[in-house]
Protein backbone atom coordinates (compact mmCIF):
# COMPACT_ATOMS: atom_id res chain seq x y z
CA UNK A 1 0.00 0.00 0.00
CA UNK A 2 2.79 2.26 1.26
CA UNK A 3 4.39 1.76 -2.95
CA UNK A 4 1.54 2.61 -4.40
CA UNK A 5 0.72 5.58 -2.33
CA UNK A 6 4.26 6.65 -3.35
CA UNK A 7 3.35 5.81 -6.53
CA UNK A 8 0.45 7.93 -6.76
CA UNK A 9 2.00 10.63 -5.51
CA UNK A 10 5.36 10.75 -7.81
CA UNK A 11 2.92 10.53 -10.82
CA UNK A 12 1.21 13.53 -9.82
CA UNK A 13 4.00 15.63 -9.63
CA UNK A 14 5.91 14.31 -12.42
CA UNK A 15 2.80 15.46 -14.68
CA UNK A 16 3.55 18.91 -13.93
CA UNK A 17 6.05 20.30 -16.80
CA UNK A 18 9.34 21.50 -15.82
CA UNK A 19 9.32 25.55 -15.14
CA UNK A 20 11.47 27.65 -17.18
CA UNK A 21 13.74 29.14 -14.78
CA UNK A 22 16.20 31.96 -16.26
CA UNK A 23 19.52 31.97 -16.09
CA UNK A 24 21.25 33.67 -12.63
CA UNK A 25 24.24 33.91 -11.34
CA UNK A 26 26.30 31.42 -9.47
CA UNK A 27 25.53 31.47 -5.62
CA UNK A 28 28.86 31.94 -3.81
CA UNK A 29 29.35 28.64 -1.34
CA UNK A 30 30.16 28.60 1.81
CA UNK A 31 34.22 28.10 0.99
CA UNK A 32 33.67 31.47 -1.23
CA UNK A 33 33.80 29.34 -4.00
CA UNK A 34 31.73 29.64 -7.35
CA UNK A 35 28.51 26.93 -7.43
CA UNK A 36 29.22 24.11 -9.61
CA UNK A 37 27.39 22.18 -11.89
CA UNK A 38 25.37 18.36 -11.66
CA UNK A 39 28.25 15.74 -12.09
CA UNK A 40 28.26 11.71 -11.85
CA UNK A 41 30.91 9.14 -12.59
CA UNK A 42 30.34 5.21 -12.10
CA UNK A 43 33.37 3.44 -10.22
CA UNK A 44 34.52 -0.06 -11.58
CA UNK A 45 33.21 -1.56 -8.86
CA UNK A 46 29.73 -1.07 -9.78
CA UNK A 47 29.36 2.20 -7.19
CA UNK A 48 27.94 5.52 -9.06
CA UNK A 49 28.30 9.27 -7.33
CA UNK A 50 26.52 11.99 -7.71
CA UNK A 51 26.73 15.41 -6.65
CA UNK A 52 23.69 17.84 -7.01
CA UNK A 53 25.10 21.12 -6.66
CA UNK A 54 22.13 22.91 -8.16
CA UNK A 55 18.03 21.55 -8.86
CA UNK A 56 16.98 24.78 -10.58
CA UNK A 57 18.75 24.74 -13.77
CA UNK A 58 20.89 28.06 -13.16
CA UNK A 59 23.50 26.57 -15.70
CA UNK A 60 23.99 24.05 -18.08
CA UNK A 61 21.63 20.73 -18.75
CA UNK A 62 18.16 21.10 -17.02
CA UNK A 63 18.01 18.40 -13.74
CA UNK A 64 15.22 16.08 -15.60
CA UNK A 65 17.81 15.45 -18.19
CA UNK A 66 20.40 15.13 -15.79
CA UNK A 67 19.09 12.64 -13.69
CA UNK A 68 17.70 10.59 -16.98
CA UNK A 69 21.12 10.99 -18.33
CA UNK A 70 22.91 9.44 -15.11
CA UNK A 71 20.10 6.59 -14.44
CA UNK A 72 20.72 5.51 -18.23
CA UNK A 73 24.26 5.27 -17.73
CA UNK A 74 24.15 3.71 -14.43
CA UNK A 75 21.66 0.83 -16.14
CA UNK A 76 24.01 0.42 -18.95
CA UNK A 77 27.15 -0.06 -16.25
CA UNK A 78 24.97 -2.47 -14.45
CA UNK A 79 25.70 -0.18 -11.03
CA UNK A 80 25.24 -1.73 -7.99
CA UNK A 81 24.75 1.12 -5.13
CA UNK A 82 23.87 4.92 -5.56
CA UNK A 83 25.97 7.86 -3.53
CA UNK A 84 23.67 10.60 -3.72
CA UNK A 85 25.87 13.80 -2.61
CA UNK A 86 22.87 16.82 -1.30
CA UNK A 87 25.33 18.70 0.89
CA UNK A 88 25.28 21.62 -2.34
CA UNK A 89 21.57 22.02 -2.73
CA UNK A 90 20.67 24.87 -0.84
CA UNK A 91 17.23 26.00 -2.69
CA UNK A 92 15.36 25.96 -5.59
CA UNK A 93 12.14 24.08 -6.49
CA UNK A 94 11.80 20.43 -4.31
CA UNK A 95 9.32 19.18 -7.44
CA UNK A 96 12.50 19.24 -9.73
CA UNK A 97 13.85 16.32 -7.90
CA UNK A 98 11.06 13.83 -8.58
CA UNK A 99 12.59 12.01 -11.33
CA UNK A 100 15.66 11.25 -9.11
CA UNK A 101 13.23 9.76 -6.27
CA UNK A 102 11.26 8.28 -8.90
CA UNK A 103 14.37 6.99 -10.96
CA UNK A 104 15.78 5.27 -7.35
CA UNK A 105 12.63 3.74 -6.19
CA UNK A 106 12.34 2.06 -9.50
CA UNK A 107 15.20 0.06 -9.61
CA UNK A 108 15.25 -2.51 -6.67
CA UNK A 109 18.84 -2.81 -6.89
CA UNK A 110 18.85 1.03 -4.91
CA UNK A 111 16.47 0.08 -2.59
CA UNK A 112 17.57 -2.90 -0.42
CA UNK A 113 20.74 -4.19 1.45
CA UNK A 114 22.79 -0.79 1.38
CA UNK A 115 22.20 0.42 -2.33
CA UNK A 116 21.97 3.75 -1.45
CA UNK A 117 24.02 6.46 0.25
CA UNK A 118 22.58 9.71 0.88
CA UNK A 119 25.24 12.38 1.77
CA UNK A 120 23.84 15.05 3.74
CA UNK A 121 24.99 18.22 5.38
CA UNK A 122 23.83 21.04 7.34
CA UNK A 123 23.62 23.91 4.80
CA UNK A 124 21.26 21.72 2.88
CA UNK A 125 17.72 23.12 2.48
CA UNK A 126 14.08 22.28 1.00
CA UNK A 127 14.77 20.36 -1.71
CA UNK A 128 17.60 17.74 -0.37
CA UNK A 129 15.90 17.45 2.88
CA UNK A 130 12.39 17.02 1.31
CA UNK A 131 14.34 14.27 -0.97
CA UNK A 132 16.11 12.62 1.80
CA UNK A 133 13.03 12.41 3.65
CA UNK A 134 11.40 10.63 0.69
CA UNK A 135 14.17 8.47 -0.01
CA UNK A 136 14.19 7.87 3.69
CA UNK A 137 10.80 6.93 3.66
CA UNK A 138 10.73 4.08 0.46
CA UNK A 139 14.04 3.46 -0.38
CA UNK A 140 16.35 2.77 2.86
CA UNK A 141 18.93 4.95 2.48
CA UNK A 142 22.30 4.53 4.75
CA UNK A 143 22.97 8.33 5.77
CA UNK A 144 26.36 9.84 5.34
CA UNK A 145 27.38 12.99 7.72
Amino acid sequence: MTRLRLGLILTALSCAEPTAILPRPAAPTIAGQQQQTNSYSINADGTVYVTFAQVRGESGERIHAFVHRMFESADSASARRLVIDLRSITGGDARLLVPLIKGVVMRDRFTHGGGLYLVVGPNSFAPAQNTATLLQQYANPIFVH
